[in-house]
């Protein structure tokens, strides 16, 4: 083989542990393809088998389960932004155990690897960097904890602080996962995708999607049962037991003393005094505003008044006849450029007010620290209970000034005269502007296009941001600070989506609340 076809050459395994066997085959072709897994010596305490390849890439050998750590059935819906995230992360990263060669190790996330693949990039990364992998896996794909009646305060404390680290994993998904000591799986938080297990009176244990996979007489059924959603089942084979959910997140998450971490470092509105909202006002009138940041009659009576009056987005169809953004004649917001740009799959929507037993709005914003540790440091963060925020939350927001928390605001406008040249100048500016605020200690840069008058326009919001989140990305400094956007062009989800998923950890629609007081 010609090793420098890179695209060819993959090693499934390179553990004293654990052997990963794949191929391009049927279930019966197996045993001839692979002959030592039918010889006699050939002996293990467990195995993880999967047989299908995936479906959101194309089906090749490297792609195929099992990986290093896991098989997984299901969907990873939030891999893209995973996927951003994991990569921004990168330069923050520093071990002793990989010391000067960390750079050997990036990317993390396989190019080109379907979301089972980079599911498990990261789960090695993790387990890499001293956690268990039950561990990783509680980080990865968390339990729906802030709502949860019954569950402990230091679980939910382990999970709180983790989400300070890394985001959900987020999808319909089963996950079975070995590091040869263990085996077990966990399920998604909306329990999604089906598992099943049986337990043998002669100490056997089998999982799988269904029921049945294997032949076990009535008579030797010890136990059976459904893995429930966000729980964990757990086979520790040196210990040789079953260890429950409880027993094992208890014990992982009494590993720190996470409570007190939060308590002493993660600042809410609660914790910030009242602001003074008596400013000097606008320079131009409301009406002129609106037309500006390309407001209609029909966004203020289908879609905001409704949005107000009822709590809820107007119902439309997926149909829609007008001209794509790019094909019109007309001019469009950046926004509706990304229309199209959603998933292709069968999974239910889900409401984070009428589901929020297994949803949650809640996300912090502040500068990120290195992966690998785990210090009070990393939950110095600032949270917010959603990431659309009102004009009292941004002035609390901007009044910040402690210690790891230190907001900027920084003005994204361009002069009318210059035109588009004007437009790439100012973003230029912008994009060093706030490279020099985060180098000089800013934990928050508040992207703002407020102030607009006749001789000054406001850059896109879309466009603002995105051009600073991948700037300060190429940078390396994008995780030391969070982003929030003043914006006066966003008024519907699709619009708050877009910003969110460019890197935004809270709008202030303020457009939209002055339209709604007129």
């Amino acid at each position: 083989m010609d090793l420098s076809q890179a695209s060819y050459f993959h090693i499934p395994s390179l553990s004293s542990r654990t052997l990963v066997y794949k191929g391009m085959l049927l279930a019966d072709q197996i045993q001839a393809f692979y002959p030592d897994l039918a010889d006699a010596d050939m002996a293990s305490a467990l195995a993880l088998v999967h047989q299908r390849y995936s479906t959101n890439t194309f089906p090749t050998w490297d792609l195929a389960p099992p990986f290093r750590y896991l098989c997984h059935n299901g969907e990873i819906n939030t891999l893209r932004g995973n996927v951003n995230w994991l990569n921004a992360r990168q330069n923050l990263f520093s071990s002793d155990v990989f010391g000067n060669d960390m750079a050997k190790l990036l990317p993390i996330a396989t190019p080109g690897g379907s979301d089972s693949a980079i599911f498990d990039n990261a789960v090695e990364l993790l387990c890499h960097s001293g956690r268990s992998l039950p561990h990783a896996v509680m980080m990865m794909i968390p339990e729906a904890w802030q709502k949860h009646a019954t569950m402990s305060a230091q679980k939910k404390a382990f999970y709180e602080y983790h989400s300070c680290l890394m985001e959900p994993w987020d999808g319909p998904a089963s996950i079975a996962f070995s590091d040869g000591s263990c085996v077990g799986a966990v399920l998604d938080r909306n329990g999604l995708r089906p598992s099943r297990y049986t337990v043998t009176r002669d100490d056997f244990v089998i999982m799988a999607s269904e029921t049945g996979v294997l032949e076990v007489e009535p008579q030797n059924v010890r136990s059976k049962g459904r893995l429930q959603p966000g729980r964990m089942f757990l086979v520790d084979i040196e210990k040789g037991r079953i260890v429950d959910d409880d027993e094992i997140k208890a014990e992982i998450a009494a590993a720190q003393p996470y409570r007190q971490w939060l308590t002493e470092n993660m600042a809410t509105f609660d914790d910030l005094p009242r602001p003074d909202l008596n400013g000097d006002g606008e320079a131009l009138p409301l009406d002129v505003r609106q037309q500006a940041f390309g407001f209609s009659m029909e966004d203020l009576k289908i879609i905001l008044a409704p949005m107000a009056r009822e709590g809820k987005e107007p119902i439309g169809s997926m149909g829609d006849d007008i001209p794509p953004a790019i094909l019109s004649s007309r001019a469009r917001l950046l926004f509706d450029y990304f229309k199209q740009l959603f998933a292709q799959v069968t999974n239910p929507p889900l409401d984070a007010i009428r589901e929020e037993l297994v949803t949650s709005l809640m996300t912090t914003i502040g500068a990120e620290q290195n992966l690998f540790d785990e210090t009070p440091r990393h939950c110095r963060q600032f949270r917010l209970d959603q990431p659309i925020i009102n004009n009292a939350q941004l002035a609390q927001i901007r009044a910040v000034d402690a210690d790891g928390l230190r907001s900027v605001t920084l003005p994204a406008l361009f002069p009318v005269d210059a035109g588009g040249q004007g437009l790439g100048e100012s973003m230029a500016e912008l994009c060093r502007r706030a490279q020099e605020s985060v180098a000089a200690g800013a934990s928050i840069l508040v992207l703002t296009d407020r102030g607009m008058n006749q001789k000054q326009a406001p850059i896109p919001s879309l466009l603002a941001l995105a051009g600073v989140h991948h700037h300060l990305i190429r940078e390396g400094l994008r995780t030391r600070c969070g982003i929030v956007v003043e914006s006066g062009d966003a008024r519907e989800v699709h619009h708050f989506c877009c910003l969110i998923g460019y890197g935004a950890g809270a709008v202030n629609p303020y457009m939209v609340f002055e339209t709604l007081d007129e």
